[in-house]
Parts: structure tokens; C-alpha cells; sequence
């Protein structure tokens, strides 16, 4: 019986040693730790309830989880602070942050109000959101399912993967566990819970219809030069990150930022658009894996922005008529364009013309693959590729470089532009302008074999009437279009001889 007594008390100590212990180092660095130990902490001390069946189901889950998803209702000054700007209808992507999420479609009235959704991802009041919930607040109100209420501070926001960060002046508060992404299979079933049509805390259930898909709206949005649909099928380089989870979980406006779990109530992703034409609910709906989101909380916590990791290279992902295009027999992965010069890519041997197939031992069957995986990097980190080349496959080590190392690549001068778009070129004629109707343009007089104009199959002829919308009327204007350079990459607008229009896209990394 004393034995018995003396194991009993030695548990005890050791328990209370281990509390002790967590608590300590919550309280000396708090404010050192990463999401994800702030998140082993507070799940130490409130492990999630498991059903006898020896799973959480679903009205487990959304009891974990629903305490922690946040109201955001946002105030708007006098200022025109829509995403975008107007944007053209017809598309069903069209409008589809600020209709999808409840953003106000004129700011031009004042006060304006909007609102969207958040997850509590720590009990002492960071939460996570949607970049575009957030973006040109004037004041934030984060409202608990409780019906507490606290003013919400930004900590960092970040168009390329649309999330935010922010914080509320609190502790104690309830928390959603973080899942691992990289586990979430098609066909399991997740809930969605989120403040939809300005409703009170809802929860819809569904399953994952696909992993890594790319839909085109954050290019888009952070673009507010909209480029024709000839501009898709261009080679590009681009810092958005879409890799975006589908779920046919009910999903409405006011869901923006909301959580999507699965059926153990663990945070897989972050609710942040729809495919609808109505502008409702029509079965897709997509969210941000929370593998990249953990990364980019962390780099708001430690650094104040995102520290973004670049491979440095351009790409265009390969199907059967692009293997045909650029006549490789891959059907599948990402063919290299461009190279950026003094990059990570560069370092590690690859070349413009080879295909990358794997990162990290994984197959790339679309450039979210790739993207999702490195956006997930900072510079200095390492990333294993896989690439063939002549029939032959290679593996290589590539360390990421920043994003500085990408930004002096498009440092290029008039020449070297002009050498790399393989032509000569004559001042536009006054009768040119008269029969085109223009006023600016140079002639392309002839054109070099080997070029992107003779790539491309541009004539002698054409008038090259602006680089990424600047007018040019002499190579000189060159200079100032490369200072409006987007993404690394020039954009041409000409018209040919028997007056069709063109319009081209150019990597400036090569």
C-alpha cells in the first residue's frame, strides 16, 4: 500500500514538474515561439476530446473548433479602397473577393463597412484571416462566437498568398489545432466555419474535391493591369502562390478567412475564394493550405514581412501540345524558360530548355507543386529538384535565393533588350500613325534569327506601339518601360502590318 502510495505521489510531482515546466516556458518566451510551439503548449494543456469510437466526429469537431473562429467586421474611411479597382464583368471569377466576402463595392461612401471571418491560432490573440478581408481597413473588430469583442491590430498581410495576420489584446482565448495539409486526401470529409451572409457562426460540412489547384485570381488581383487572355498561355514568372484546397463544403460570402477542418477538428486550410456565377454557393470553393500559412505567420511574427525563397526561373507548365510547342516528350512538369542569372537555379546547373519533374521526390504535375513547396521556404533553405534533360534524368540541391536576386535580373539595359528581342527598329512614320490611328510606335525594320520576335514569328513591319504600357517612340523609351516591369517580365503591344493586334510577353531573366 505504501508503494502504492509513493508511485501515486511520484505522478503526481511529475505532472505538476511537466506543467510547471510548460508554463514556464510560456511565460519567459511567449513572445519567441513559433505558431507551432505556441500551439504544442495550449494542446499540452487541452488535449481535443476523441469520441469512444476512438475518433473526433463531426459534432466533436465543430465543437473544437467553432469557440475559435472569429467575426471580423471591417470599417472603411472615405477612400476608394476596393480590391483592384473595377473590374471588367462576365468572368465567373469576377469580383469574386469582394462579392464572395462581403467587401462594399463603392468606398466612396463613408463610413463603409464589411466582413469576413478568422481563425484564433494562439490563446494570446494571434488570428489568421484573408489578406483581402483586412487590406485598406480603417479600424478592425474581431467579435468571439462569446460575443466578446476586441479591436484587431494588422501584424502583416501578404497578397501573394492572400493571408494576413493580425492580433487582439487577450489571453486565454479558445484555439484551433493546426493540422498538417500535406495529409489531406481527396475524398475526406471537412467542415467549413465561417460567418457567412453576415449570419452568426455557421459550420457546413463536404469533402476535399482536389489538392493544388491554381484558379488565376491572386495574379489577377495584384496585376491592376488586366492582360488579354493571349497573356495566359504566355511563359511568366509570378511571386502569387496558388495552391489552393477544393472542397464543395457549403461555402458563401462572409466565409473569407474562415476555417476548413477535417473530421478531427484540425485546421487544414484558410477559406478564401469561390468559382460562382451567381456570386453564391455553386460547389467550389478553395482554401489555403495551412502548411503555407503556418510559414507565413511565423515570418510575420519573427520578421515583420514575408522572407520569400526564389528557385530563379521562369517556367510554363507542359501538356501534350506544349511538349509538342517546345519538343520535349514530357507531357508533364514544368519546362524552364528562363534562367535567372546569379540564382539558385542558375548555382545548381540548370538550364533554359531543361523540365523539371519532382521537388523533393514529389511529382510536379502543375507549377502549384512546385510553388506551394517553396513558398513554404526562405532564402538560404534548400530544395532537392529533378530534372531531365536530353532524356536524362538529374537530381540536384538548389539554394533559394531572395527576392532581390530575382528584381536585379530585370536590371537590364535598352541594348540588351533589343539584342534579346532579335530586331531593328525605325521611328514610326507620320503616315503609319494616321493609317493606324496611333501616336506612338517604333517599326520593327528587320528581324534576327534566333530572337523572341523570330520565335514568336513577328514580321518586319510591325509597330511596337508600348512596353508594359509605356509609349515608345525611340530604343531610348525602352528604359523607362523596364522600370514598370512586373513579375520579371516585359510586356509588348504592337500591331502588325495588315493591322491585326498583338500582344507578347517577354521574361527579361535569361
Amino acid at each position: 500500500m505504501k508503494r502504492i502510495g509513493i508511485t501515486l505521489l511520484t505522478a503526481f510531482v511529475g505532472g505538476a514538474v511537466a506543467i510547471g515546466g510548460y508554463k514556464l516556458v510560456e511565460s519567459k518566451y511567449a513572445d519567441k515561439m513559433s505558431i507551432d510551439e505556441k500551439q504544442n503548449v495550449y494542446f499540452t494543456k487541452n488535449p481535443l476530446n476523441v469520441s469512444s469510437a476512438g475518433q473526433v466526429d463531426f459534432v466533436q469537431a465543430a465543437a473544437a473548433v467553432s469557440p475559435a473562429v472569429v467575426h471580423i467586421q471591417t470599417t472603411y474611411g472615405n477612400t476608394n479602397a476596393s480590391r483592384g479597382g473595377n473590374r471588367n464583368g462576365g468572368d465567373p471569377f469576377d469580383d469574386m473577393f469582394r462579392d464572395f466576402f462581403g467587401s462594399p463595392r463603392n468606398m466612396q461612401r463613408a463610413p463603409q463597412r464589411a466582413s469576413g471571418s478568422g481563425v484564433i491560432v494562439t490563446d494570446d490573440g494571434y488570428i489568421v484571416t484573408n489578406n483581402h478581408v483586412v487590406e485598406n481597413a480603417s479600424k478592425i473588430e474581431v467579435i468571439l462566437p462569446d460575443n466578446r469583442s476586441f479591436e484587431g491590430k494588422v501584424i502583416g498581410r501578404d497578397p501573394n498568398t492572400d493571408l494576413a495576420l493580425i492580433k487582439v489584446s487577450s489571453t486565454g482565448l479558445p484555439v484551433v489545432k493546426l493540422g498538417n495539409s500535406d495529409n489531406v486526401q481527396i475524398g475526406e470529409w471537412v467542415l467549413a466555419v465561417g460567418y457567412p451572409l453576415t449570419l452568426q457562426s455557421t459550420v457546413t460540412a463536404g469533402i476535399v474535391s482536389a489538392k493544388g489547384r491554381s484558379i488565376g485570381i491572386l495574379g489577377e488581383q495584384n496585376n491592376p493591369n488586366n492582360w488579354d487572355e493571349e497573356s495566359a498561355n504566355q511563359p511568366r514568372i509570378n511571386s502569387s502562390i496558388e495552391a489552393f484546397i477544393q472542397t464543395d463544403a457549403a461555402i458563401n460570402p462572409g466565409n473569407s478567412g474562415g476555417a476548413l477542418v477535417n473530421a478531427q477538428g484540425e485546421l487544414i486550410g484558410i477559406n478564401s475564394a469561390i468559382a460562382s456565377k451567381s456570386g453564391g454557393y455553386e460547389g467550389y470553393g478553395f482554401a489555403i493550405p495551412i502548411n503555407l500559412a503556418k510559414k507565413i505567420m511565423d515570418d510575420f511574427i519573427k520578421f515583420g514581412s514575408v522572407k520569400r525563397g526564389f528557385v530563379g526561373i521562369t517556367f510554363d507548365e507542359l501538356n501534350s501540345s506544349k511538349a509538342k510547342q517546345y519538343n520535349v516528350s514530357k507531357i508533364s512538369g514544368l519546362y524552364v524558360t528562363s534562367v535567372v542569372p546569379a540564382g539558385g537555379a542558375a548555382s545548381a546547373g540548370i538550364k533554359e530548355g531543361d523540365v523539371i519533374t519532382k521537388v523533393d521526390g514529389n511529382a510536379i504535375m502543375s507549377s502549384a507543386d512546385l510553388q506551394e513547396r517553396v513558398g513554404r521556404l526562405r532564402p538560404g533553405d534548400k530544395v532537392q529538384l529533378t530534372y531531365e534533360r536530353g532524356g536524362d534524368a538529374k537530381n540536384v540541391t538548389v539554394t533559394l535565393k531572395g527576392e532581390e536576386t530575382v528584381k536585379n535580373a530585370s536590371n537590364l539595359s535598352s541594348k540588351a533588350v533589343v539584342e534579346k528581342l532579335g530586331a531593328s527598329f525605325t521611328p514610326v512614320t507620320s503616315a503609319q500613325k494616321q493609317r493606324f490611328g496611333i501616336s506612338s510606335g517604333l517599326v520593327v525594320s528587320a528581324v534576327k534569327p534566333g530572337g523572341f520576335l523570330s520565335d514568336y514569328e513577328i514580321p518586319a513591319g510591325t509597330i511596337i506601339t508600348s512596353m508594359n504600357g509605356k509609349p515608345v517612340n525611340k530604343v531610348d523609351d525602352i528604359n523607362e518601360a523596364l522600370g514598370a516591369a512586373k513579375n520579371n517580365m516585359l510586356r509588348i503591344d504592337g500591331i502588325t502590318p495588315d493591322g491585326g493586334k498583338i500582344m507578347l510577353t517577354v521574361p527579361l531573366a535569361d
